[in-house]
């Protein structure tokens, strides 16, 4: 779907609430009731399910608009996976992230073993560019066999305790899939985790120590980019 076909036409709100909504929902672990609940407190009367459709519908234009910057060039990978319950099946989403916390790639997967892991690393190499210098992960031996099999010079670190950066970007989601009681298919979890990441990269500081200062430029120009973002596939 391209900008193009992407309109604010024939809705009731303006593009600036529709906008609003979707990064509340999106930014913060919150259910729809209670992104519907903080409009109302602004006198902004919108039922929860009109928000959960305008959150399918402009959600992955603006994820899509908020990816056309240059791959991460940080040189460590940490990967994990979570499991998540999908109508009563087990699913586990894919995710890595470089040393700074910028999300690189998430996937989910019915599956928790070496094809999987595998299947994460060539995406991986395909949309960096280039491998890392170290990877980090927990103890599962999955990461060690198709880690030889797709990028044998890597260094690889394998330890639960190091692992925590990657572990961390998982919090919001199990708070969100709790709130949520699940999620109810495969296809709308990975759309939820593609815009979630996309937004929380662009919002999230990096991990060295900052000044409260540059962390207050920081989200001042995250939220500037949020609004060029939306407001041009208005």
């Amino acid at each position: 779907m391209t900008s193009s076909t992407i309109s604010y036409k024939h809705h009731r709100f303006s593009a600036e609430i529709i906008a609003h909504a979707v990064w509340l929902y999106f930014r913060f672990p919150l259910s729809l009731r209670i992104v519907e609940d903080m409009l109302a407190a602004r006198g902004i009367i919108v039922s929860y399910e009109t928000i959960r459709r305008w959150c399918r519908k402009f959600g992955a234009a603006y994820a899509k608009q908020l990816r056309r910057k240059k791959p991460s060039r940080k040189d460590i990978w940490h990967l994990d996976e979570v499991v998540i319950s999908i109508g009563g099946r087990k699913h586990w989403p894919w995710r890595a992230v470089d040393q700074d916390g910028y999300v690189l790639d998430e996937i989910v997967q019915t599956r928790r073993d070496t094809k999987a892991a595998k299947r994460l690393l060539v995406r991986l190499l395909k949309k960096q560019g280039l491998s890392p210098k170290r990877i980090v992960t927990d103890k599962l031996r999955s990461y060690g066999a198709a880690k030889r099999d797709v990028m044998s010079g890597v260094e690889h670190r394998s330890h639960k305790g190091l692992n925590n950066r990657a572990e961390n970007s998982h919090v919001p989601l199990r708070k969100r899939e709790r709130m949520m009681q699940g999620f109810r298919s495969v296809g709308g979890l990975q759309r939820f985790i593609s815009v979630f990441s996309a937004v929380r990269n662009l919002f999230v500081a990096p991990h060295q120590r900052h000044s409260a200062l540059a962390t207050h430029i920081h989200r001042i120009r995250a939220m500037a980019q949020w609004k060029a973002v939306t407001a041009a596939i208005a």
